[in-house]
């Protein structure tokens, strides 16, 4: 992995850290808004959603355009796959341990099974 990918990946899932921001994407993976309809669900102001924009933005999460005097904003999940791709580099680390988990339920259940027979 490079540096600049380890510091877009840094620079995401510190954007990602934050419940608010991590929100306003959800909502704009409904479609564009301005600011003033991302800040409604919440009780901050103005200014705080522009903060969390703006880090949404420098990771490369949020777009903004430029319609007249409006800048709707609107999500780029570009930053999101490459979350996805470093992710996925872990996916045996899951599987391997479902896999035991799987193994012990089954034992687990094997052995209530002789217990009942042992009963009767």
């Amino acid at each position: 992995m490079t540096v600049a990918t380890e510091d877009r990946l840094d620079l995401t899932f510190a954007a990602l850290a934050n419940s608010t921001r991590r929100a306003i994407l959800a909502r704009l993976a409904e479609g564009e808004a301005n600011v003033n309809q991302l800040a409604e669900p919440f009780r901050l102001s103005l200014p705080a959603i522009s903060k969390h924009l703006k880090v949404l933005e420098r990771a490369g999460l949020v777009v903004r355009g430029q319609h007249a005097q409006f800048r709707p904003c609107s999500l780029d999940a570009a930053p999101l796959e490459q979350v996805a791709t470093w992710a996925e580099q872990y996916r045996p680390v899951w599987e391997a341990r479902f896999d035991r988990m799987d193994a012990y339920l089954e034992h687990l259940h094997q052995q209530r099974r002789t217990d009942t027979d042992d009963e009767r």
